[in-house]
């Protein structure tokens, strides 16, 4: 009688390591699509409320492009958490290894792509365009000391 109530439950035994890190797994890949999610709505709610007031109109469309790139990137940056804790514990075969590295250097271009969006400049030029020291290469006298 108790095992026909717990099969009627959903409960059939006892929770195993794997079944555990693939139910956490889930949860942080249900966390990273909704950080897209809750983070694009919002995006789009402020763009709308920057578009209505004069004073930040002007603006409102990049910071919209901003706003969305910001939460892809952290909603992606949460999926491939997701992704490898799965191909390091639960699924260590050569071909979920094979596929987690395609899906790290698609990410990696994704966020380069998305920095890019966001910033307006590579990450690794970042320094031009925040004013920072002349460097030698730019023409400037260097760093003061």
């Amino acid at each position: 009688m108790v095992t026909q109530n717990r099969v009627r439950r959903g409960i059939v035994g006892p929770v195993t390591y794997d079944q555990f890190i693939s139910d956490v797994v889930k949860v942080v890949e249900a966390v990273g699509a909704a950080i897209m999610i809750v983070g694009g709505l919002w995006a789009i709610l402020d763009y709308a409320t920057s578009v209505i007031r004069p004073g930040r109109r002007r603006d409102a469309y990049r910071e919209l492009r901003q706003r969305l790139g910001r939460a892809i990137l952290l909603g992606l940056e949460v999926l491939i958490i997701g992704d490898i804790v799965r191909t390091i514990i639960v699924d260590p075969t050569v071909d979920s290894v094979t596929v987690l590295g395609l899906i790290v250097v698609i990410r990696i271009v994704l966020s380069f792509s998305l920095e890019v969006e966001i910033d307006g400049s590579w990450p690794w030029n970042r320094w031009r365009t925040e004013g920072g020291g002349g460097g030698s290469l730019t023409g400037g006298a260097g760093p003061q000391a």
